[in-house]
């Protein structure tokens, strides 16, 4: 796995600026609860001025982001606006670096040469699929091979590169998906996120979805294939930073998420699902009775052996007709491990 470091993130959302295209799944205002408004200097001072009163001792890396909008397709004048503010606090060194995510097609050498006098740090691409077909029904308005290219640019600036992967999009299946996974694994990125498609109201896909014309995946299958990707990208070395939105108001609000695999521990869902599988493998090995078994982990692994309301241990206990598993903890393992006796 690369070394990957857990940066202190300051957020600043300009939804919908700079998207030339109204994707089929996309109401950012929905999403992040902002209205349409190019922040001030101003604003962005007192934002980060903010969150840096929130900033514990321990979190040494620190990033402005940018996020919702598509970067670097706004104005050049509209893209310094938003960076010039920022840059007194990195030669201060209240924060390391800027992050800001965009579209695949807005990567090239002019905006490139534009933003190479600030301290960018990290780049996010909305890469959602390598699956053509797939990204023409979304409406992105870019292909796979604008993101190939991208990342190349990108590469050859050394900035930090994250790819954001959309799951469970119109015409997309498990087979495309993993296609798609392994396409993204072959670029080699430092991170990646992955976001199950949510029916956002006001979107072009609740349309569809009111008419029938789009079925989500339901929270079960999408932890399976959340669960898989998450693997898939684990062996190839490639580092799973998130696996659906971020908890908000906004989206617990039974007005904005019509329909969809949104949970707000979606994340942890899928880990205590890869727990529960290798619990149940050693248990399985196992030559003695399963009349008492003990599963050692990982003290930070506690919470993702037993699962949402301790539905793991229940689930082992019913499949191994165990009488009594205790489940302890042991610092001296890796997070990952499970000892089972």
């Amino acid at each position: 796995m690369k070394p990957f470091f857990k940066p202190f993130i300051i957020p600043i959302f300009i939804p919908h600026y700079g998207c030339p295209h109204q994707c089929i799944f996309c109401n950012q205002k929905a999403i992040t609860g902002t209205s349409n408004a190019i922040p001030s200097a101003n604003e962005i001072h007192a934002i980060v001025d903010e969150f840096l009163g929130y900033k514990r001792k321990n979190r040494t890396w620190t990033e402005v982001s940018f996020f919702g909008g598509n970067f670097l397709g706004l104005a050049p004048d509209r893209i310094q606006q938003l960076l010039d503010p920022v840059v007194s606090f990195a030669k201060s060194k209240k924060i390391d670096g800027i992050r800001f995510s965009t579209r695949p097609d807005t990567i090239d050498k002019d905006q490139l040469n534009l933003i190479s006098p600030y301290p960018i740090s990290t780049v996010e691409l909305g890469v959602q699929s390598m699956i053509n077909p797939v990204l023409k029904k979304a409406g992105r308005g870019h292909t796979a091979e604008d993101t190939i290219k991208a990342v190349s640019l990108l590469k050859q600036k050394k900035y930090q590169i994250g790819l954001q992967m959309m799951t469970g999009l119109p015409g997309d299946n498990d087979e495309l998906c993993l296609e798609s996974a392994g396409h993204i694994i072959a670029l080699q990125p430092d991170f990646v996120r992955i976001y199950p498609t949510l029916v956002i109201n006001g979107s072009p896909l609740a349309n569809l979805y009111q008419k029938g014309k789009y079925q989500p995946m339901s929270i079960e299958k999408c932890v399976a294939q959340l669960k898989r990707l998450y693997l898939l990208f684990q062996e190839n070395h490639i580092n799973v930073i998130r696996m659906g939105l971020q908890a908000s108001e906004e989206l617990d609000d039974l007005t904005t998420v019509l329909a969809g695999p949104y949970h707000p521990a979606l994340g942890h869902m899928v880990f205590s699902k890869i727990f529960l599988d290798s619990a149940a493998k050693k248990i399985k090995e196992k030559t003695s009775s399963n009349d008492a078994v003990t599963l050692t982990v990982h003290p930070r692994s506690l919470s993702r052996m037993q699962g949402l309301n301790k539905k793991n241990i229940d689930t082992l206990k019913q499949m191994f007709d165990i009488r009594q598993l205790d489940l302890i903890t042991d610092a001296s393992l890796e997070k990952n491990d499970i000892l089972v006796v």
